[in-house]
């Protein structure tokens, strides 16, 4: 299977993508899953909801701020005194920013989602990355956003702040790939679950139209199939950039938007 017997962290545990990871992960027979969030009922339920679906990984929760360097370390750290390896880290932890034009945009919010989508996702690699030297091996996958490709003028903190994090992975995968360690992005776009449908329940009213409606409109820009992504293909894309199957690639910038963005 796509990631039998690896241990793989998994950063920015809610109720979207980053359980999503976790399940798919447990799902492709991971030997384990270390799950980490700042919030620890969300932590909780994602222990609950992998060990419902009756995989027989191991599940270990690790409450983590992402910005906390320390925090950092601690996680790396307890993952590898329990599992005794790190195969693969998962950056899904985020900070969206306020929705607002960039012209008049707070430098605050700005500053809020560079700290955690820039600075803590690139401390978590840094804390793992001792361990993975040790093996000469070990593959990291930072969860970018298509809002970096195309241009959303509300979300200017998430997506700069994003656009910096993919400079980083072209930096890190030139730095590390020596030691035998990957780094790749995944760019994510519209995806059906439970954030998309708050967001399509929001302003469904609005714009007078019902969500399922809505969501219908928002198929038509999405080539393929013409519908929303599901969470779990875009989780599954992603580990594929952590599994042996891409020990070939490094650098790489994956579109997971169902053609939304067509890159060249």
């Amino acid at each position: 299977m796509l990631l039998q017997d690896k241990v793989v962290i998994v950063s920015g545990i809610g109720p979207g993508l980053g359980i999503r990871l976790a399940r798919q992960a447990a799902r492709f027979q991971a030997s384990a899953v270390v799950l980490a969030a700042r919030t620890p009922s969300r932590l909780d339920d994602a222990v609950a909801q992998v060990t419902a679906a009756g995989h027989t990984c191991e599940v270990m929760a690790v409450p983590t701020d992402i910005t906390d360097a320390d925090q950092c370390r601690r996680l790396a750290d307890a993952t590898v005194e329990r599992f005794g390896r790190i195969d693969a880290l998962i950056n899904t932890a985020y900070e969206h920013g306020p929705w607002e034009p960039s012209g008049t945009a707070s430098m605050d919010g700005w500053r809020q989602a560079i700290e955690v989508n820039l600075y803590g996702s690139v401390q978590m690699t840094q804390a793992v990355i001792p361990q993975m030297t040790r093996q000469a091996d070990g593959s990291i996958v930072m969860i970018n956003t298509v809002a970096t490709r195309r241009v959303n003028q509300l979300e200017s903190a998430y997506a700069v702040s994003k656009g910096a994090l993919a400079t980083a992975v072209q930096y890190l995968a030139e730095d590390l790939g020596p030691l035998g360690i990957r780094v790749n992005s995944t760019y994510i776009g519209w995806m059906d679950g439970e954030p998309v449908r708050q967001y399509l329940e929001a302003d469904s009213g609005r714009q007078g139209i019902t969500a399922d409606a809505l969501a219908d409109e928002i198929g038509k820009q999405i080539p393929l199939r013409n519908e929303i992504p599901r969470e779990e293909d875009c989780a599954t894309a992603s580990l594929f950039l952590a599994s042996d199957y891409a020990r070939a690639i490094t650098g790489a910038h994956l579109d997971v938007n169902g053609g939304f963005f067509l890159g060249r």
